[in-house]
């Protein structure tokens, strides 16, 4: 990956972090009353994935940068970073709406998410077999 795809995903691991704190705070204080026992539970569990996973970007980012600057293989962390953030999208984001009420047919999309967070960590898996991004 160049330096301009570890950007990006540097980018993403900020801006996933900073909406993580938002949404979970969103939903310990002002949905706390709003929120039923079970939309609670599925809130939490969004914003415990979204913020795991945003540090997960993080790492895989940096790790990145470091490694297309020095002209090693990065495509097993490329393809590590942009499962992530597509699992946060999809699996944080339809358990938002769904804690909120929003429409069933979201229901479909979590385990969509969440196969792409283990894809996500498979591809780590394989960068650190392959030693993408490693000296």
């Amino acid at each position: 990956m160049s330096p301009t795809g570890g950007r990006a995903l540097l980018a993403l691991a900020s801006l996933f972090g900073a909406t993580g704190v938002a949404l979970g705070a969103l939903g310990a204080h002002a949905l706390r009353g709003a929120l039923g026992a079970d939309a609670g539970a599925v809130w939490q569990t969004a914003t415990l994935y979204h913020l795991l996973h945003a540090v997960a970007l993080l790492v895989v980012a940096l790790t990145a940068l470091r490694a297309g600057t020095a002209g090693l293989r990065t495509s097993a962390l490329h393809l590590a970073g942009w499962a992530f953030a597509a699992g946060i999208v999809l699996f944080c984001g339809s358990l938002y709406l769904l804690a909120l009420d929003g429409p069933r047919w979201l229901g479909p999309v979590t385990p969509v998410g969440g196969v792409a967070f283990i894809a996500g960590w498979l591809a780590l898996l394989l960068a650190g077999v392959r030693g993408d991004g490693l000296r």
